[in-house]
């Protein structure tokens, strides 16, 4: 049986990071002046386009974001409950090759941004349709298939999931979220991957505190990726609101020596999502200094993501899943799941159900297993 408490986890983080991918999703490439030049203000809530013929306008043709449109985010977000779903046990890098390309490539879906049924390969990134080349016609080795694409946030837009099926057993979702990272990406991609999923895990646990997610993030994250953590969350400490952090730029400071794509968003130099040991992608340590600016609240903390702008639709669907997994379903506003999921024409609330199903099974498995381990072990000792 799945708990109450099991369900209402799923839920909050799912919904909190699709809502935050949709309210992110219309500011995503744009900087801070730009955005409230455009809107005349913060974005706190659904908003049209950034330009109004977005049919032909460069660079947004032909997506359709704003209007409470979900992003690639959420779509490989839901894919991997499916996934799980198929799987019915803890997934690996061939989980990725066998079961989630299938999905890709091979069954239509709605796109809210497109407004038509496509294949989700048609709506991914380059980087995510690298998966396809690299596992369905390629015929890579899985565990190592991510390596050789464009490094970034690719798999740890998508990883929370992980989270919840490790729920309070951070080690584990970082060494899962890992291993199934690496079919898509490498390097630092990869980490913020592990440490993503671990975030989520820690937010899971029974009355889990900021400090407890952000002690686990700085725990368990190596590298560049360690380092540009520790460096946005000591600018973080001393700003009290996330326009304060937005409107100085101080976060961006803090995070762009480990940053590769520069300050042009658009305009990316040579040394750009390239493999590194002292880099880290930009999305995370951001989600994760604006949960710790806004104490957890999950509005503030997705609001200060998507008005940074940049990569706004992942940081705040980050953002998102962390403060929706430690606030269940209350966190996230009423209104504005049911106004995303009417306007994407996609279900936000069934893949968070089904995800705590699943992870129930799962568990129930572990717990299973364990019990004997334990008892072959005993005969040892």
């Amino acid at each position: 049986m799945t708990s109450d408490a099991l369900v209402d986890t799923a839920v909050g983080c799912l919904t909190g990071a699709a809502v935050g991918d949709a309210l992110g999703g219309a500011t995503e490439g744009w900087s801070p002046q730009q955005i409230r030049q455009r809107w005349g203000g913060w974005v706190e809530g659904i908003v049209p386009p950034y330009y109004e013929d977005w049919r032909t306008a460069r660079p947004i043709a032909p997506y359709h974001k704003g209007d409470g449109h979900v992003t690639d985010d959420t779509l490989m977000t839901h894919l991997i409950v499916e996934v799980y779903e198929q799987a019915e046990a803890h997934l690996t890098a061939y989980d990725v090759a066998e079961r989630l390309v299938p999905l890709m490539i091979g069954r239509q879906v709605w796109i809210p941004e497109l407004e038509t049924e496509a294949l989700p390969l048609q709506r991914v990134f380059l980087a995510e349709k690298y998966m396809a080349l690299r596992l369905h016609w390629g015929h890579a080795d899985p565990r190592e298939a991510g390596v050789g694409n464009a490094v970034n946030c690719g798999a740890a837009m998508y990883i929370a999931p992980i989270g919840i099926v490790n729920a309070a057993d951070p080690d584990g979702a970082y060494a899962e979220a890992v291993d199934v990272a690496g079919a898509h990406q490498s390097s630092y991609g990869r980490e913020a991957a592990g440490v993503m999923a671990a975030c989520v895990a820690a937010a899971a646990r029974a009355g889990a505190t900021v400090d407890d997610v952000l002690g686990v993030a700085v725990r368990l994250a190596k590298d560049g990726t360690k380092a540009g953590i520790e460096a946005v969350l000591e600018t973080a400490a001393s700003i009290g609101h996330w326009t304060e952090a937005v409107e100085s730029g101080k976060l961006r400071a803090a995070v762009a020596p480990y940053d590769t794509v520069g300050d042009d968003y658009r305009d990316q130099g040579l040394g750009a999502r390239r493999p590194s040991r002292l880099h880290t992608i930009e999305e995370l340590p951001i989600a994760l200094a604006m949960l710790a600016i806004a104490g957890g609240d999950w509005r503030e903390a997705v609001l200060g993501g998507v008005n940074y702008g940049r990569d706004s639709d992942s940081i705040a669907s980050m953002a998102g899943a962390i403060a929706g997994a430690m606030g269940g379903r209350a966190a996230v506003p009423a209104d504005l799941v049911t106004a995303v999921a009417e306007a994407s024409r996609v279900d936000l609330v069934g893949p968070g159900e089904r995800l705590a199903a699943v992870t129930a099974r799962v568990r129930a498995a572990d717990r299973d297993r364990r019990a004997a381990v334990d008892e072959g072990f005993g005969g040892l000792t």
